[in-house]
């Protein structure tokens, strides 16, 4: 029961110091911050390759069958969103002269 307590006491702490730092994150910065927070959740698919090593039962298939699907998701999104950044900061070659 203790280590409940102190489990949740921390989760608590870690969510509210969370929303501390997020919340003074200035708008022109937190799309580049989130899609490289997103990229980090590969560390998810490494995990869901462990556990599946592990499984031995029909629901941790789905639960690895479900980590898998959403880490690959976040990943992907990640990516795309550092793209579609990237793609803002690109000159167009008809935009040289001067004329659209």
């Amino acid at each position: 029961m203790p280590e409940l307590v102190v489990s949740i006491t921390l989760f608590i702490l870690a969510l509210l110091i969370g929303i501390e730092v997020i919340g003074k994150v200035p708008a022109t910065l937190h799309t580049p911050l989130m899609s490289g927070a997103n990229s980090i959740h590969g560390i998810v698919i490494v995990g869901v390759v462990i556990v599946a090593a592990e499984a031995n039962s029909p629901l941790s298939y789905v639960f690895i069958f479900l980590a898998a699907v959403l880490g690959t998701m976040n990943v992907v999104g990640g990516y795309v969103v550092t793209d579609r950044m990237l793609e803002m900061f690109k000159s167009d070659k008809k935009d040289k002269g001067g004329n659209k």
